[in-house]
């Protein structure tokens, strides 16, 4: 029986992390001791353990129909695919470092340097844009070493926190671009039902985790009040409690206001206000 195979990363965070999403999507998988490929109980999908900057040319050409990566790497990659769906993590930049004490303002100062980066692609473009002809220096290990070794004068790497950078007595020139984790899926989209059903399932997930679902009671007179603070997706759910001058009201806020609506919930005269992690969800 045919099945669709699906790419995650073999190890590191971003392994972790795309195991946790689809396992809460309900595309359960076990891996026995680290191999190389799981079956989904109760889909046709295959899982295909594989290095992270690997999976954009594989699922380009075919060795697999689906896949999560970074942004970062489909763009280096340079192959034709699909972007199915932003999956909300992994977020960071591409930025030029320097070091701190440098006498450069700008990238076209650059021109002439050396510059370290694992993203030569991205950098030689970047830099091409500017006027700027520098010399690459490739690498696949720590980027943010070889000022100090003396192998380059500036740097092209992820920056998250910029903690890393700070260590190293680097700051940022400018950033190239920010990226994030997405599912990716082959042009020629090989069992596009089942693709469809993959791609729904973590949308659902993705979304839940901008939302909260808050429960509180309230009295019937402001009730009008409270939904103004709290409209709700579509709307709130209100249900009658044995005082019949109360109601009991269930609605969705986005997870980034929660502690501001239930602050003005409280003001407004709510009581038994509680919040509610969402899982999944379909909206």
């Amino acid at each position: 029986m045919s099945h669709l195979r699906i790419g995650l990363p073999s190890k590191g965070r971003l392994a972790d992390q795309a195991a946790e999403l689809l396992g809460l999507a309900g595309l359960n998988f076990r891996r026995q001791n680290r191999g190389l490929f799981a079956r989904v109980g109760g889909l046709p999908v295959d899982i295909t353990f594989l290095r992270t900057d690997d999976i954009p040319l594989l699922c380009a050409e075919g060795a697999i129909d689906m896949g999560i990566t970074g942004g970062d790497l489909i763009e280096e990659a340079g192959v034709e695919l699909v972007t199915r769906l932003p999956l909300d993590v992994g977020r960071c930049r591409l930025s030029v470092c320097v070091p701190e004490e440098a006498a450069i303002a700008t990238p076209a100062d650059l021109d002439g340097r050396r510059v370290a980066t694992s993203f030569p692609r991205i950098t030689e473009r970047y830099f091409s844009q500017h006027q700027a002809r520098v010399h690459l220096v490739p690498l696949s290990g720590s980027v943010e070493i070889m000022i100090a070794l003396g192998v380059a004068d500036a740097i092209v790497d992820l920056v998250q926190t910029g903690s890393t950078l700070a260590a190293n007595r680097l700051r940022v020139l400018t950033d190239i671009d920010s990226y994030e984790t997405v599912l990716i899926q082959n042009s020629r989209a090989r069992m596009p039902e089942v693709a469809d059903l993959i791609v729904r399932r973590l949308e659902g997930v993705v979304i839940a985790r901008g939302w909260s679902l808050l429960e509180y009671n309230i009295p019937k007179a402001k009730l009008e009040d409270a939904e103004r603070i709290a409209p709700g997706f579509n709307s709130p759910t209100v249900n009658a409690l044995e005082d019949e001058a109360w109601c009991a009201v269930q609605v969705m806020v986005e997870r980034k206001n929660v502690i501001g609506v239930m602050d003005e919930l409280e003001q407004l005269g709510a009581t038994a206000i509680l919040e509610t992690k969402i899982t999944n969800c379909r909206l």
